[in-house]
């Protein structure tokens, strides 16, 4: 959850001179989209939604304020601008601030915010106790000291702990600081190929299972908070791994192949690996009872999850929040509200919930609608078949994320696009699987260290260049993008996804 000028220093100086820069860009898109002659089938607040998304996504990109920021200057903005405007149901009045304020603060009252502080939660209850480190350090105790051992552990520790910690950073953050130890015991730089090899495989997994796993990243809750809102539909956690599962195992499989063939290690075994993974077990200590208290209450959270509305009529959020509750309560929780105020990063709520505000923005005053209809319909899409459709808008939706380096953000500024081309597109098409379909392709992280946050905080460490990882990339995005197409055009039209 940690944002990319967080975690890596460097690329930071090179955009700082910069930054008053992007600033003044993004007011000057936003005042020349607000001046420009209103078209006749867009509100005036349907285009002043539109000058604060062309806004946002300036400041998104560029990084010129930290996100927390921009989520402050957006809520503002909206707050004025379409207060100002006319209300699109008696355009002879204005909307008012107070009715645009409410509009802006939409996003805090919805459940996928509520879901998105609950597992920031459980990933600092993670953090707390160690449970997520002493668990990584097993699994990678038990697999061996071969690296392509090494390499399969990294991804089932990546996998296994997908299902318990809700936050991509905080599962990055517990194995590489592991795979690092591993590279020094055996005598070898952090920057040797073996840390690249071993640090590039684990943040690769991580951006993987961001896909499979429905609690696994924020992104996920934006574009279910959207589509939810939109089509009164919620997508419980058993069905998105029917969904998406097939295509992180498959990817999974890719993986260990590609890091296996495209980096070559300066050996072929980590001796000493083994005996650091053990001392670093031993350095823990035996299993603590806050620990097996968590163990409890995860493996529980994890059952009411996979059995939502097949079981019981809980949803995911609900009993995460209950979950939460318990973990806080004195005697049988496993922290307290000091600890919590310190390690939350609290402006990623904030970041959040004003990003879902944006987006139901642009849906509400049909801004979303009319951008659909201008781009996807000078692309010819609504006279191409369900499968070119697809693979059309996956492509465009991979280039885009070049520029974007939070998947949040991106699925706040895309996903309502992605919901209005869904309600006008003349194909038979399932539309919240068509939407899903593309949720998935956001979460694809695999090009660039900027292109997600746990790339950043890999990055940082100095294990690997941009070239090694563009070399790992492309293979990986070429194949995270066929495989998109063959499972559109199978298994997720068998299973009625589409």
């Amino acid at each position: 959850m940690t944002t990319a000028q967080e975690v890596a220093p460097q690329p930071e100086k090179q955009k700082r001179n910069l930054k008053g820069l992007w600033i003044l860009l993004a007011f000057a898109a936003l005042i020349t989209i607000v001046l420009l002659p209103n078209p006749a089938d867009l509100p005036v607040v349907g285009q002043r939604a539109l000058a604060i998304l062309a806004f946002a996504v300036i400041l998104w990109v560029t990084e010129a304020v930290p996100y927390p920021v921009s989520a402050a200057m957006i809520l503002g903005l909206a707050a004025v601008l379409l207060g100002l405007a006319p209300n699109m149901e008696n355009p002879e009045e204005l909307l008012g601030t107070k009715n645009a304020l409410r509009m802006a603060l939409a996003g805090f009252s919805s459940p996928a915010v509520a879901l998105v502080a609950a597992a920031l939660f459980l990933a600092t209850a993670m953090q707390t106790t160690n449970l997520h480190k002493r668990l990584a350090l097993f699994i990678l105790s038990k697999v061996g000291v071969k690296t392509g051992a090494i390499i399969f552990g990294s991804i089932v520790v990546s996998i296994v702990l997908a299902f318990f910690v809700p936050s991509a950073t905080a599962r990055a953050g517990a194995v590489v600081p592991i795979l690092l130890g591993m590279v020094a015991a055996f005598g070898l730089p952090t920057n040797s190929r073996l840390g690249a090899l071993l640090v590039i495989t684990a943040v690769q997994s991580v951006s993987i299972w961001n896909v499979g796993i429905k609690t696994g990243a924020a992104q996920n809750m934006v574009a279910l908070g959207f589509i939810e809102k939109e089509f009164g539909v919620s997508v419980a956690w058993s069905s998105w791994f029917l969904y998406a599962a097939p295509w992180s195992i498959l990817m999974s499989i890719a993986l260990f192949f590609i890091m296996k063939l495209v980096i070559k290690p300066e050996t072929q075994v980590v001796e000493g690996g083994k005996e650091l993974i053990e001392g670093q077990l031993k350095e823990l200590g035996k299993i603590k009872a806050s620990e097996l208290r968590l163990i409890v209450v995860a493996v529980a959270l994890l059952f009411l999850w996979a059995t939502e509305e097949k079981l019981h009529p809980f949803d995911t959020t609900t009993v995460t929040i209950v979950a939460i509750a318990i973990l806080l309560t004195p005697k049988i929780g496993v922290f307290d509200w000091k600890t919590v105020q310190q390690m939350i990063p609290w402006g990623t709520i904030v970041v959040f919930a004003v990003g879902i505000s944006m987006g139901t923005l642009l849906l509400d005053t049909t801004g979303a609608q009319w951008l659909s209809d201008k781009v996807f319909g000078a692309m010819g899409l609504d006279t191409m078949p369900l499968l070119a459709t697809i693979a059309l808008l996956s492509l465009f939706n991979i280039l885009i994320h070049l520029g974007f380096a939070s998947a949040t953000s991106l699925s706040s500024a895309l996903i309502p696009i992605f919901i209005a081309l869904a309600t006008t597109i003349s194909l038979d098409v399932n539309q919240v699987g068509f939407v899903l379909i593309q949720q998935f392709v956001i979460s694809f992280g695999f090009l660039l260290p900027v292109s997600a946050p746990q790339n950043m905080l890999a990055y940082g460490t100095g294990a690997f260049s941009v070239k090694d990882f563009l070399k790992t990339g492309v293979p990986l995005t070429i194949i995270g993008y066929l495989l998109i197409l063959l499972l559109s055009a199978t298994y997720w039209q068998w299973i009625g996804l589409l």
